[in-house]
């Protein structure tokens, strides 16, 4: 009679989620207890038209009565189209098979998508809280699980390393919910009904714009070098996933629209080089706005892009003028366009100038546009002139150009202090091929013109400096630009 009983309360909940059929189907207001005023009528009237969720058989939906955990189950299990057919039994104590939300809870568990308490139970009649249905809709509708510390987090009840942290993050960053206050998600507090159907209405929408790139599409089966990007002010986000384990190898990236635009994109099977077409996808994103929504669509390129040289003028006056030519002598501009910038970042000053609220910046940006060797001279407010080399190398997998930039130095200049008793210097073999070094008479002061790119050391046999073991020479070089580093190699004792 017991297992009986519970068979007949198993049917009586399911019926809760299932739909009505009759007058209420064509009626204006399909339910009597869900006004077009409330704020989730339009997701409980549109999923119970689709027979994802229905009422009770007096024709109300109870929007404020609690949803349990196998309701959930049993609705988003009919929402994401999961195949409940051949099912494994997922052993909870508490689920019997003839439990009336037993296919559902197990279809689910088999994909990982729900799990049990410690105590082996499922708790199908438990309510299913806030955080346990953020856990599951990241899961069951594959959206994107961002970086806890990627946003700032307004919730003082979601903490990192909490358990739901990751999917509550993640539903709020899609704007699918938000708290019950400013600062307060409420984790543990259950879910309504009609709370239910709009966060689930929520759910689909957002899904319905983001674009998801699979290692598998390429028959690859790993992404070894991509583009991710959680920022809330970019073109799109890019949020790198796995569809193997939680923290298992990145197999798929979320593109997620958050503003109409181009951009771009890039994946590959290795992590640099010029390697074959089938290793590599690159990709302009365009978003437009259609129907009230972002539509965000891939165009496969192999362009690469105009990318700016950032060239150091850290300690020097104010920029005048820079010019460009190639190494070979070809002039390419008298005046080129330049942009101030504080920071170094590849992405930074592209739009406009950035500098302090004194005028001061730390390099000025050029655009290198064609792949090859070239010279940069920057002329200063102070008469003073500096050539750079510039390299630009094409990496087919990437959009920019791979840059080297050298500043010409042809000499340097180390002093060891007039304090200690340096002695004696041994310069090797080789020494000369690269720099010619000169001392200061009866000082501590050494000097150095590069020559060739190479390094040595001078070995000092009889100096009495604390913790100093060599002096080290470096000479870069760039067809005729030689930048020449001179310097004490120290012991750190690590």
């Amino acid at each position: 009679m017991r297992k009986k009983l519970l068979m007949i309360l198993g049917a009586l909940l399911l019926a809760c989620s299932l739909p009505l059929s009759g007058t209420f189907a064509a009626s204006t207001e399909r339910f009597s207890d869900v006004p077009a005023s409330k704020h989730f009528a339009e997701a409980v009237n549109e999923l119970a038209e689709r027979k994802i969720i229905g009422g009770y058989p007096d024709g109300t939906f109870k929007p404020g009565n609690s949803i349990t955990r196998g309701q959930a189950a049993a609705i988003i299990a009919k929402m994401t189209k999961l195949d409940t057919t051949n099912v494994k039994n997922p052993g909870f104590k508490d689920v019997s098979t003839a439990n009336g939300y037993y296919k559902a809870i197990a279809a689910m568990a088999q994909k990982g998508i729900i799990n049990g308490y410690g105590d082996g139970r499922y708790g199908p009649n438990d309510p299913i809280t806030r955080g346990q249905m953020a856990s599951i809709l990241v899961k069951a509708f594959d959206l994107p699980l961002y970086n806890f510390s990627s946003h700032t987090n307004p919730f003082q009840d979601v903490k990192r390393g909490t358990g739901h942290d990751p999917g509550i993050m993640s539903i709020y960053r899609l704007g699918i919910t938000t708290g019950t206050s400013s600062d307060r998600f409420s984790p543990n507090v259950s879910i309504t009904r009609g709370q239910a159907a709009k966060m689930l209405k929520a759910t689909e929408e957002a899904k319905s714009q983001i674009v998801t790139v699979r290692a598998s599409d390429y028959q690859w089966e790993q992404f070894k070098m991509f583009d991710s990007n959680h920022n809330e002010s970019a073109l799109f986000n890019a949020v790198e996933g796995s569809d193997k384990s939680y923290r298992g190898p990145t197999d798929k990236i979320h593109l997620v629209p958050l503003k109409e635009g181009t951009g771009t994109f890039q994946v590959a099977l290795v992590y640099s080089g010029n390697p074959d077409k089938k290793y590599y996808r690159k990709y302009f994103v365009h978003i437009k706005e259609v129907e009230g929504k972002l539509k965000l669509t891939l165009e496969r390129t192999e362009d690469i892009l105009p990318t700016l040289a950032a060239l150091d003028v850290r300690g020097k006056k104010q920029v005048q003028n820079v010019s460009l030519s190639t190494m070979d002598g070809e002039k390419i501009s008298d005046n080129m366009e330049f942009r101030k910038c504080l920071t170094f970042g590849r992405s930074a000053c592209s739009d406009s100038d950035v500098t302090d609220s004194e005028g001061n910046y730390n390099n000025v940006r050029i655009m290198i546009d064609k792949p090859g060797q070239y010279i940069a001279t920057v002329r200063f407010e102070d008469g003073e002139e500096v050539r750079y080399g510039i390299e630009a190398v094409s990496l087919t997998p990437h959009f920019y150009y791979s840059l080297r930039i050298l500043e010409e130095k042809p000499t340097a200049s180390v002093d060891l202090g007039a304090n200690y008793d340096i002695g004696r210097h041994v310069l090797p073999k080789e020494a000369e091929q690269i720099a010619d070094i000169t001392r200061d008479a009866g000082s501590n002061v050494f000097h150095a013109v590069g020559k060739n790119k190479g390094s040595f050391s001078l070995r000092l046999p009889d100096h009495n400096k604390t913790d100093l073991i060599e002096i080290g020479v470096k000479v870069e070089k760039m067809g005729p630009i030689i930048h020449t580093y001179i310097y004490q190699v120290i012991d750190t004792h690590m």
